[in-house]
């Protein structure tokens, strides 16, 4: 009975962090999606990449380069 707790703790501890792994990684993309007008997305998506180069972009550092654009516009 014991084992089986533990192993129901390390599979809920494992699918929390996929989880937060996935919401993560799909939160600036919705942002993009549904805050800039679409004719703004290509300028914004290339100075992201030249940006940050990761897999994975981070919330905040996208956010901080896409007011920083905006505000040039």
């Amino acid at each position: 009975m014991r084992d089986l707790a533990i192993l129901c703790l390390v599979a809920a501890v494992v699918v929390f962090a996929v989880v937060v792994e996935l919401i993560a990684a799909a939160l600036p993309v919705l942002i993009v999606i549904t805050m800039v007008p679409p004719e703004e997305r290509p300028a914004l998506a290339a100075c992201l990449a030249a940006v940050d180069s990761r897999r994975r972009l981070r919330l905040w550092p996208a956010l901080r380069a896409a007011v920083r654009v905006r505000r040039q516009l």
